[in-house]
């Protein structure tokens, strides 16, 4: 591993950063930088659906971002376990910019409270105080019958105002799951339920926070 990311960053194609961490500590991440961003592409070596970014932006979200990446790191293993394969990762302001820009081009005479609510349905999302609450990050993935699912994660942190919690909570009521079965295609396959890790009981939409440290705390 130690060999590898000594080549990569040899080749210029990741750079190592620090950033403050929670309790004034200070964690190393590593980024793309803008050529291995464009090697990646070049190479056609990420799907076509799956966004792809370099360098780092602001200090605060890249500590969130560090941390959501290892809680999918987690959830995608237990996806492997159960015989599922991660097709999507989304995060969330590629989902609010697909939405607000859907949005935007309804049509005036459309009623616009409606719209909003058709469309978060066709995202598998909640209407909240007429705001569409999105996860941090959505995974979207195939099981061993090869439906496609969506699983909603959310980290709870010190940075996050509680009003933007309680709306995210009232929005994850369930775990949104889309599959080709609705549309009548169901392979004759046995089902297997939409992974979420122990401890997280039946909601995969908001970790709580106690629950949030000690996922990042497992190794």
């Amino acid at each position: 591993m130690e060999s590898d990311v000594y080549n990569l960053r040899r080749q210029g194609l990741v750079e190592q950063r620090s950033i403050e961490g929670h309790e004034s500590y200070s964690k190393q991440v590593f980024t793309l930088t803008n050529e291995g961003h464009k090697l990646l592409l070049r190479e056609n070596l990420i799907p076509d659906r799956q966004a792809i970014y370099h360098g780092l932006v602001k200090a605060k979200e890249a500590r969130h971002d560090a941390d959501l990446y290892r809680l999918y790191h987690k959830v995608a293993k237990e996806i492997d376990r159960v015989g599922g394969k991660v097709r999507r990762v989304e995060l969330d302001y590629e989902l609010k910019g697909e939405l607000y820009r859907r949005l935007s081009r309804v049509p005036p005479d459309r009623n616009l409270a409606y719209e909003r609510i058709r469309l978060a349905s066709e995202y598998d999302l909640k209407v909240v105080k007429d705001k569409i609450p999105v996860p941090d990050l959505r995974i979207e993935y195939e099981d061993e019958c090869r439906d496609i699912h969506r699983l909603d994660l959310e980290i709870a942190t010190r940075d996050y105002r509680a009003q933007g919690l309680a709306e995210k909570a009232k929005a994850g009521e369930r775990s949104a799951a889309k599959t080709r079965s609705e549309a009548g295609a169901t392979p004759p396959c046995r089902k297997v339920a939409a992974p979420v890790p122990s401890g997280f009981g039946d909601h995969s939409r908001l970790l709580l926070p106690k629950i949030a440290a000690r996922v990042l705390a497992a190794k």
